[in-house]
């Protein structure tokens, strides 16, 4: 925003261009009466969609992946208006999202279906099944770097699990959600309203987490994180948090390093830094380390980012967020870091210039905080055992990369990382493996998005056992004798001494 525009009433708000300012469109402030609406309207609809049979599900979610695809130009045109990213990776979005959404409706029945549980000696009179069944309504509060990819993680699998989904959309990138659900009563006009957008800041996120729903599932900090899981706790209202890394790429001295450069900018500086499993922190061993400093800033040098179709990368989608990456990289610089390309300069209006830091140290802000810019801090390790231990120190622990020319190696440091996701000899390969799960711990938040476990992430287990025949004795009766119970606690515990 430029301060020159006319403001709006309280009862709507503008979404606007980050790098012009330009109003793009207003929306409404969705207070607690139009929430409570959607939910009830999403409830209605969510009965009916529980009870269709798997396939039905199935066939209706592939006709949304359909029109999704047919309206590929008009989502990515609205992903690039409000978040400023450049067609090209719009473009390359949506297409990751259809892999998603295709993948969690072909799936939801294999996960999701009943089966038989093997009951064990001491029930074998019992025949055990587990099902799933849907929660209800979800509340979904997406983020605005990744509009579509990323809240489709919830929705998408959580209609899979036949569940209904109200929607808040960032008030960065509005419009997107409500294409979204627009497009879906599209191509699914019978249950028109399962799938409802809502619009507003802050306060229309937290009526959404009091409206009632059956479970919230966020992305964004882990500070807004902390509130939103308050407001759940009042009502102990299931939570799924998805809150943002310090991703770390370890880089072992027998390491490709064309290789593990190039996908060490285009981890770090891709969507202009903006990507929660973005690269941020690099260690090398040192014997490889200036070598691949130069490789780096090789790269990062030639892009360009900017507005136009060409650009590398587009601008800051957050207002306040170009101050963060202005404060870590002078911290860093005070600290003893080296600016090896930019620096202080880079970071100036909407787009911020790559910028490569070395020998950061590792109490910086610049190390330790999410800086969610185009920034890189490459520093040098004496060996593999230090960099596992400086990247396991963050209290991030959401994605990781280990490059190494041997694969059994490197997946036996990846094996060591806490973070929740690794990649080896490549940065990001996870995200693009729709039955993957994806999730951290610690400040990266707690459950799991995409794969078997993401279905199951909206779903509820209910364990049945049904009495086959009566068994010799009885121990959940009265009527069995002390002898009989004396001679079956015998046996079992003579049974248990063998195996």
């Amino acid at each position: 925003m430029t301060g020159t525009e006319t403001p709006l009433p309280a009862a709507s708000f503008a979404s606007y261009a980050p790098a012009t300012g330009r109003v793009i469109a207003e929306y409404p402030v969705d207070g607690p009466e139009r929430i409570s609406e959607a939910v009830t309207r999403s409830r209605q609809a969510q009965v009916r969609w529980a009870a269709l049979p798997e396939a039905g599900r199935r066939r209706h979610l592939l006709c949304w992946k359909r029109q999704l695809a047919a309206s590929l130009d008009t989502v990515a045109d609205a992903v690039a208006a409000e978040t400023g990213k450049p067609r090209g990776d719009a473009e390359l979005e949506v297409v990751l999202t259809l892999e998603h959404l295709a993948w969690a409706a072909r799936n939801a029945g294999r996960v999701l279906r009943e089966r038989r549980i093997r009951a064990g000696l001491l029930a074998a009179n019992q025949r055990a099944t587990l099902s799933y069944r849907p929660l209800g309504i979800i509340g979904v509060l997406g983020p605005w770097n990744y509009p579509v990819y990323t809240p489709m993680g919830s929705v998408g699998y959580a209609l899979a699990a036949g569940n209904g989904v109200v929607f808040k959309p960032s008030e960065y990138t509005p419009g997107t959600g409500v294409l979204l659900a627009r497009l879906f009563d599209a191509a699914v006009p019978e249950y028109a309203g399962l799938l409802t957008a809502v619009t507003g800041a802050a306060a229309t996120g937290e009526a959404l987490a009091r409206s009632g729903v059956d479970k919230v599932a966020f992305t964004g900090s882990p500070g807004t994180a902390r509130k939103v899981m308050a407001v759940c706790a009042e009502t102990l209202t299931p939570f799924l948090a998805e809150c943002g890394g310090k991703d770390a790429v370890i880089v072992a001295a027998d390491a490709d390093l064309d290789a593990a450069a190039d996908a060490i900018v285009w981890g770090a500086m891709g969507n202009a830094g903006q990507t929660c499993a973005g690269v941020e922190r690099v260690y090398a061993v040192r014997e490889v380390h200036a070598a691949l400093c130069d490789r780096v800033v090789e790269r990062a040098r030639a892009l360009r980012p900017g507005p136009g179709p060409d650009a590398s990368y587009g601008p800051m989608t957050m207002p306040g967020q170009t101050a963060v990456v202005e404060r870590h990289v002078n911290e860093a610089l005070a600290a003893g870091a080296r600016a090896a390309l930019g620096g202080v300069e880079s970071v100036s209006g909407s787009y911020v210039a790559p910028v490569v830091l070395v020998g950061v140290p590792e109490e910086s802000a610049s190390m330790a905080e999410e800086t969610f810019g185009p920034t890189v801090a490459v520093n040098a390790v004496a060996d593999l055992d230090e960099a596992v231990r400086l990247a396991n120190a963050s209290r991030y622990a959401l994605g990781a990369a280990v490059f190494s020319r041997d694969r059994r190696a490197a997946a036996a440091v990846a094996s060591r990382l806490r973070a929740g996701a690794v990649s080896v000899n490549s940065v990001l390969g996870f995200a693009a493996v729709p039955a993957l799960p994806f999730g951290g711990s610690g400040d990266s938040g707690f459950g799991r998005i995409h794969g078997a476990d993401g279905l199951r992430a909206f779903a509820a287990p209910q364990s049945v056992t049904v009495r086959r025949f009566a068994p010799p004795v009885d121990l959940t009766s009265f009527t069995a004798s002390a002898t009989a119970r004396a001679r079956a606690v015998a046996a079992a515990r003579q049974l248990h001494r063998r195996r």
